[in-house]
C-alpha cells in the first residue's frame, strides 16, 4: 500500500473509531428522561413534529421519516418556514421535536415560543443542556458532547450520527411498546424489494 492509501485509510477508520466512542457514550447516557421521551410520544394524540436546521434538519427529516413508517405519525417541520405561516401545522394535539447541536439555533426561537403559549409538548435534542433549546424543552434528549471525527474543522459528523441513531432508538421502541408489526410495516411498505420481501412473507 503506497503512503497515500494509507494516510486515506487511516483517516477513514480514525473518522469510524471516533464515532463508535460517541456511540458508546450515547448508550451509556440513556436513561429515565429517554423513557419519559418514549412515553410521552407513545399517549401523544397528534403527530410529532421534527424540526432542525443545517445538518440537524436533515436528520430531522430522517427522523420523522422513520418514525412515520413505523407507527408514529411525524412530519418535519423547517423553522424558518414555521415562522412564516407553518406554525399553523402544529396542533395542540401534536409534540415537537427539535433538533440543535448548540441548542442556541436562533431560527428554533418562534417554535419554542409557540410551543410554550399553546402548551405543545417540546423535546430537546441538543449537546447543551444550559442553552435555549436545552432550557426550554418540556423533556431533554442530552447528546454527549463527543468529538466530532473532523477535528480541525469541527464539520457535523460525530453529532449528527448520535442524532440519527438517538432517532433510530426511539422508534424502535415505540414499535416495541406499541407492538407495531411486520403486517403493520407492510402497509406502509408496499413498493421496492423491501414490499416484496414482506408481501411474500406468510
Amino acid at each position: 500500500m503506497s503512503e497515500a492509501a494509507d494516510r486515506i485509510l487511516s483517516a477513514l477508520k480514525r473518522t469510524i473509531a471516533v464515532e463508535i466512542d460517541g456511540m458508546t457514550a450515547l448508550e451509556e447516557s440513556l436513561g429515565d428522561e429517554a423513557i419519559r421521551v418514549v412515553e410521552c410520544l407513545s399517549r401523544t394524540k397528534g403527530r410529532l413534529a421534527c424540526a432542525g436546521v443545517g445538518k440537524s434538519g436533515h436528520v430531522a427529516r430522517k427522523i420523522a421519516a422513520t418514525l412515520a413508517s413505523t407507527g408514529t405519525q411525524a412530519y418535519f417541520v423547517h423553522p424558518a418556514e414555521a415562522s412564516h405561516g407553518d406554525l399553523g401545522m402544529i396542533s395542540t394535539d401534536d409534540a415537537v421535536l427539535a433538533l440543535s447541536k448548540s441548542g442556541e439555533t436562533k431560527e428554533l426561537s418562534d417554535l419554542i415560543a409557540y410551543c410554550r403559549r399553546f402548551s405543545v409538548p417540546l423535546i430537546g435534542m441538543t449537546m447543551e443542556a444550559d442553552s435555549a433549546l436545552g432550557r426550554a424543552s418540556d423533556y431533554l434528549l442530552l447528546v454527549p458532547n463527543a468529538a466530532e471525527a473532523c477535528g480541525e474543522t469541527r464539520a457535523p459528523t460525530t453529532s449528527t450520527t448520535l442524532m440519527m441513531a438517538l432517532g433510530d432508538a426511539l422508534a424502535v421502541a415505540l414499535i416495541e411498546k406499541r407492538g407495531f408489526t411486520a403486517e403493520d410495516f407492510k402497509r406502509y411498505h408496499p413498493g421496492g424489494s423491501l414490499g416484496a420481501a414482506l408481501t411474500s412473507a406468510k
